[in-house]
């Protein structure tokens, strides 16, 4: 069975390290992206099984890039979890209703539950 591919959008070196580190150990192929216009470009060459996507990064944010994927035959249906900071009502709905499948706040939750969310969406 071929790896599955997550798509980690995060500007964060120290966040996006662990999330790599944990999700190579977990058996998954990861793609890194350091901002949204990274994540585009890399969407252009690649369809990763799962996006994990953070909302505030230089360049384009996690929402503009959440609507580009949506807006796009070819990628619409990956599923996409917004892992972020932000707690605000609106940007939650704001995900929402552009199809996001988690919305997940870093500080509520460890490496390993966002693993876990992440095999449970692909139902692994």
């Amino acid at each position: 069975m071929d790896a599955k591919k997550i798509l980690i959008v995060e500007d964060d070196a120290f966040i996006r390290d662990i999330y790599q580190v944990k999700f190579s150990q977990d058996g998954f192929e990861v793609i890194i992206a350091e901002n949204g216009l990274e994540a585009i470009k890399k969407l252009e060459q690649l369809t990763p099984d799962i996006i994990l996507l953070d909302i505030i990064m230089p360049y384009m944010g996690g929402m503009e890039v959440l609507k580009k994927i949506k807006e796009n035959d070819a990628l619409k249906n990956i599923p996409i979890i917004m892992l972020t900071n932000i707690s605000e009502k609106e940007k939650i709905t704001e995900g929402a209703e552009y199809g996001v499948n988690e919305y997940l706040i870093k500080s509520h939750f460890t490496p390993s539950e966002v693993v876990r969310k992440v095999n449970a969406l692909l139902n692994i």
